[in-house]
């Protein structure tokens, strides 16, 4: 992003049409450097602006990527039909710009998804050519076994799966609990595959993707974060 106005920076943000963003600019609602500026004609830097709407602050870039907290009861749809969609979550201004979820979790699924407005970034992620192993706790019904852990290693067949599906790491955690990591990203597959196992998922939280883990974020459920480059560096394969 080179040199542009502040209304055409705002509006690239998300802050609504040009009109919108010159009138939030000539209310004194718009500050730049800890100054309120009026003119929206002003030149700026498009890449990196530091600046406050309303005094919340924001810094401007040409796409964002983000990791949310997913909540359980929330849908990964940008139309969502029987529960809130994830997107309700975040500010005005990311949903306006057209954030999206990358990939989904089931709506009773909680723990760590990936939102951006980079359709390249969404793809990659998305492929599952990239083998990026995500991981998952799930808590079960009945205990967790040797005998449940050695299959979901071994793989278990899926009814409309072609081949049996194997976890690339699996670990008890406790009676009950157990840390599961897949390269796939079959529709329910941990539940599927738990279940194809002879036991029953009760609850599940997606903990991490590649390196980036959830606990190191350190975001509440509910909460969202920026992501920058070091941090997207760690979902890479490998």
């Amino acid at each position: 992003m080179s040199r542009v106005t502040l209304e055409r920076l705002l509006q690239s943000q998300g802050f609504g049409t040009r009109r919108n963003c010159q009138q939030l600019i000539a209310a004194g609602h718009v500050r730049v450097a800890g100054e309120v500026v009026l003119d929206p004609r002003l030149q700026v830097h498009g890449e990196g602006l530091e600046f406050t709407v309303f005094d919340e602050p924001w810094v401007s870039s040409e796409h964002v990527y983000l990791a949310l907290n997913k909540p359980a009861g929330y849908e990964c749809s940008r139309r969502p039909s029987h529960h809130p969609g994830v997107l309700s979550l975040l500010p005005e201004p990311l949903r306006a710009r057209g954030v999206q979820p990358v990939g989904r979790l089931d709506h009773d699924t909680t723990g760590l998804l990936l939102l951006s407005d980079d359709g390249a970034f969404i793809h990659a992620q998305s492929s599952p050519r990239r083998k990026v192993p995500k991981h998952y706790v799930a808590c079960t019904r009945d205990p967790v076994t040797p005998e449940l852990v050695g299959a979901l290693l071994a793989g278990v067949q899926l009814h409309d799966e072609p081949a049996p599906l194997a976890a690339l790491q699996c670990e008890p955690l406790g009676t009950n609990r157990v840390a599961i990591a897949l390269e796939q990203g079959k529709y329910h597959q941990v539940k599927r595959m738990l279940a194809a196992a002879g036991n029953h998922c009760v609850a599940l939280q997606r903990v991490a993707i590649g390196r980036l883990r959830l606990d190191a974020l350190d975001l509440p459920e509910g909460a969202w974060c920026h992501l920058g480059e070091a941090e997207r560096e760690l979902l890479a394969p490998g």
